[in-house]
C-alpha cells in the first residue's frame, strides 16, 4: 500500500505540472525532478524489502546487489542536491524578486536541473568502482533490507578503510556542503521574509518555501545522523544498533518518497487549484 500510494502520488505530481499551465514555473519544474528521484528510489527498494518481509530469506546476485546500490545513490544524492537547488530557487524569488525572471530562465534551469543528476551519477560511479573490486568471502548474509554501503563492507574479508575514506570524502560535496547552502540561503530568505511589513507579506512568502523547509529537514537529518555522526570511531550504522539502522534507513528511502508528494500539495494552494481544475475537467469531458 505504502508502495503504491509514493508511485501514484509522486507520479499524479508529475502529470499535474506537465498539465497544468499555472504550474510551469522553475519551482515546480524542480518539484518534477524531485518526484522522479522519488519513484525511482521507491522502486529500486520497496519490491525486494516486501519480498523479504512474505518470505523471510531472499537471495540476491552479487551483480544485483551492486545495481540496487547504483540506483540508490543516484537517487539518494540528486535528491539532496536538488533540494538545495530548490532552496537556490526560493533565495532568488524571496531576496531578488526583480531579478528573479531573468535569472531563472529556462535554459537556466535545465542546467540548475542536470547538474545533480550528473553529479549523482559521478559519485555512483566512484563508489561502485570500490565496492566492486572488494573480496567477500561469506557468508554474504546482508543484516539489512537493501544493499546499503554499510552492510556491504562489513561482508567484505578486504580491507575496507580506503573506500571509508573515500566516502567521507564524497559525503563533503554530496551532503555537507549542499546543507551548509540550504543553511544559508534559508537565513537570508527569513531575513528578508521579516523585514517585509504586512503580515499578509510575511505569511505568503514563507508559504512559498515552509514546504520545502519540511522536506530539508526530513531529508537531511536522516541522513546525517544515518552516515556521518560518529559512534565508536564508526558511521552509525556500522556502530550502533541495527534495529536503529534499518528504522533510520526506512525513514529516507521509503517514508521521505512517500511525505513529499503529501508535504508539497498539502502546503500549496497552486497545486491544490491545479488538482482541482485538472478533476473538473476530467468530469466535465466524461
Amino acid at each position: 500500500m505504502i508502495y503504491i500510494l509514493t508511485i501514484c502520488g509522486n507520479l499524479s505530481m508529475v502529470i499535474l505540472v506537465a498539465y497544468s499551465k499555472i504550474l510551469h514555473s522553475p519551482m515546480y519544474f524542480f518539484l518534477v525532478q524531485l518526484s522522479l528521484c522519488d519513484i525511482m528510489l521507491t522502486t529500486d527498494i520497496v519490491p525486494i524489502l516486501c519480498h523479504t518481509v512474505l518470505y523471510q530469506t531472499v537471495s540476491i546476485s552479487f551483480i544485483t546487489c551492486i545495481a540496487q546500490y547504483c540506483i540508490f545513490v543516484i537517487s539518494e544524492c540528486c535528491e539532496g542536491l536538488l533540494l538545495t537547488v530548490m532552496s537556490y530557487d526560493r533565495y532568488l524569488a524571496i531576496c531578488m524578486p526583480l531579478h528573479y525572471a531573468s535569472i531563472m530562465n529556462s535554459m537556466f534551469c535545465m542546467k540548475l536541473a542536470m547538474i545533480p543528476w550528473l553529479l549523482s551519477v559521478c559519485t555512483m560511479v566512484v563508489t561502485t568502482t570500490s565496492i566492486a573490486f572488494l573480496q567477500f568471502c561469506g557468508p554474504n548474509i546482508i543484516d539489512h533490507f537493501f544493499c546499503d554501503v554499510s552492510p556491504l563492507l562489513k561482508l567484505s574479508c578486504s580491507d575496507v578503510s580506503l573506500v571509508q575514506t573515500e566516502l567521507v570524502f564524497l559525503s563533503v560535496p554530496v551532503l555537507f556542503l549542499p546543507f551548509l547552502f540550504i543553511l544559508f540561503s534559508y537565513t537570508n530568505v527569513i531575513a528578508t521574509i521579516l523585514k517585509i511589513p504586512s503580515i499578509t507579506g510575511k505569511q505568503k512568502a514563507f508559504s512559498t518555501c515552509s514546504s520545502h523547509l519540511m522536506v530539508v529537514f526530513l531529508y537531511y537529518i536522516t541522513l546525517i545522523c544515518m552516515y556521518d555522526l560518529p559512534a565508536s570511531g564508526q558511521p552509525l550504522n556500522m556502530g550502533q544498533s541495527s534495529h536503529l539502522a534499518k528504522t533510520l534507513s526506512l525513514l529516507y528511502t521509503v517514508g521521505t518518497p512517500l511525505m513529499n508528494p503529501i508535504i508539497y500539495s498539502l502546503r500549496n494552494k497552486d497545486i491544490k487549484k491545479a488538482l482541482e481544475k485538472l478533476i473538473s475537467t476530467n468530469i466535465f469531458m466524461f
